[in-house]
């Protein structure tokens, strides 16, 4: 692996690790788990919450990674999702008050289908009341809990591909990969407005964000660290890679221009050292070799 820890284990690191959250707790459970094992002046986030009572791929930021997050987010995510049809929740999922839905016919598989199909590509999509959308200052979860209706606007999301992979009624499992800030409780409970038939998400797992996959995924209680730290380069593998001479490491730390040995792509670049790690992100001048920093990772006390 090609960026480590810098350090001993007590010392800041800098990577992703790549964690299987259960059904049943919050992303900051599994957050505070690591906490304990790291000490608290650990740097640590995440690249995009799972609802407690959803399942799979939590990817966990340590160090300068939580600046790295927003590539993350430009990355397709992946899940599988049960829906449930005949009935609505208060909060789109398996948690909130059930309320049946209205007398309609069960839908065919042909009405699946063509249901399905309408939700591929660019949709604009209304996210739960309950969810962390901020709302006139405030969230819309804490506004539906105090029984008020927060009004959300939709937004534009990007649904790449949808499968159904079964279906008996009241259930339909299906398969998603999606851009960020997309709801798959939202797109289940639209389903069933389009259906006729009420609809919410029973269970979800994510399968996948970018690279990391959940058949690598481990639980956070069983993560091994420092071994399996992932590589801060993982979120930028669609970014031009350059090694810098060992020589120029430091003015770089400072912000200072540095200077490729080789011809490289005017644009975006991540910049590492002769050993593989993850130094800074820099813009490629129009002449090839001018590097001008835009992040900079160096290393933490």
């Amino acid at each position: 692996m090609p960026q480590g820890p810098r350090g001993g284990l007590m010392d800041c690191m800098f990577g992703f690790l790549n964690v299987d959250k259960p059904s049943g707790i919050t992303s900051f459970d599994a957050i505070r788990i690591l906490q304990r094992r790291l000490g608290r002046a650990e740097k640590i986030g995440h690249a995009g919450t799972l609802d407690p009572f959803a399942q799979g791929v939590l990817v966990v930021c340590l160090g300068h990674a939580t600046r790295l997050v927003r590539f993350l987010a430009q990355r397709p995510k992946h899940y599988q999702a049960e829906i449930t049809l005949g009935a609505t929740s208060s909060t789109d999922d398996p948690e909130g008050e059930i309320i049946p839905g209205p007398d309609a016919a069960i839908p065919s598989g042909l009405n699946i289908e063509a249901a399905l199909a309408g939700f591929v590509g660019a949709i604009q999509q209304a996210p739960p009341a309950y969810s962390a959308v901020h709302v006139g200052g405030k969230r819309a979860y804490a506004l539906a809990r105090a029984g008020k209706k927060p009004i959300l606007a939709a937004k534009p999301v990007m649904i790449h591909a949808l499968e159904l992979l079964g279906y008996e009624y009241p259930v339909l499992r299906i398969r998603v990969a999606c851009g960020g800030g997309t709801y798959i409780r939202s797109l289940a409970r639209d389903i069933g407005q389009n259906l006729g038939t009420g609809a919410y998400c029973s269970k979800l797992v994510r399968t996948a964000v970018g690279p990391f996959r959940l058949d690598q995924a481990r639980p956070a209680q069983d993560l091994r660290l420092p071994e399996d730290l992932v590589s801060p380069l993982r979120a930028l593998e669609d970014m031009q890679v350059l090694a810098l001479p060992a020589a120029q490491v430091e003015q770089v730390y400072f912000g200072r221009q540095g200077r490729s040995d080789c011809p490289a792509t005017p644009g975006q670049a991540a910049l590492t050292d002769q050993a593989g790690n993850l130094i800074a992100l820099v813009r490629v001048g129009d002449d090839g070799f001018t590097l001008q920093p835009e992040m900079v990772f160096p290393p933490e006390r």
